[in-house]
């Protein structure tokens, strides 16, 4: 496995998305081990995009317009659903620590999960990453891009519990003022809108 695609892989997972800003999101109402089931449920939850670009199944994304604009639509729906749940504060994504609303970490894993799963994205942007750091005259293609995945997913469980375990730390600080609690949940909310919209503009 080379450093190239170890560095770039990490560049890759650092760059905050949807999976940082529910784990942060997770983490600073919730908790830290909270944000743990976070993390943990937005890793898992590209292990079928990974698994479809080795298959070539994703290959059927990029070219059907068709599958690739429900399962577009669908994950739009869902950040949109996710903004509304935010500002209304409830459902998986209520900020209040102590409220009496406690979410077990299996709900917060699936939620996690879905906003990966339902990024049309994610499956192509592997489709086009795993493949080039496979090596032309390699004898098992198959397990190197698994291999590849694999790595991929210990990163982004790594940092995004790094991520989740900041932000618990600071919510514990910074959440018991109601006027700051309002201005995170408007800017969360207004984050999952955003990322909404611009999943809503993508082109194959």
């Amino acid at each position: 496995m080379s450093l190239e695609f170890l560095i770039t892989a990490l560049v890759v997972v650092l760059v905050p998305g949807t999976g940082v800003v529910y784990t942060v999101a997770v983490g600073l109402g919730k908790g830290r081990l909270a944000s743990v089931a976070a993390a943990i449920g937005c890793t898992f939850g590209i292990l079928p995009s990974i698994l479809a670009s080795v298959l070539g199944l994703s290959a059927l994304l990029h070219t059907s317009a068709l599958v690739f604009q429900v399962l577009k639509y669908a994950g739009v729906a869902y950040l949109l659903y996710l903004a509304w749940q935010t500002l209304k504060d409830r459902g998986p994504m209520d900020l209040k620590a102590d409220d009496g609303r406690a979410k077990s970490p299996v709900s917060i894993a699936v939620t996690g999960a879905l906003i990966n799963i339902l990024n049309p994205k994610l499956t192509v942007f592997f489709l086009a990453f795993l493949p080039q750091f496979v090596a032309h005259d390699a004898t098992h293609p198959v397990v190197e891009m698994l291999s590849m995945g694999g790595v991929f997913m210990a990163m982004t469980l790594g940092v995004f519990i790094v991520y989740g375990q900041f932000a618990g730390l600071v919510g514990q600080k910074v959440l018991g003022s109601e006027r700051v609690l309002t201005w995170m949940r408007r800017s969360i909310a207004a984050t999952f809108a955003a990322f909404g919209l611009r999943l809503a503009l993508t082109e194959r």
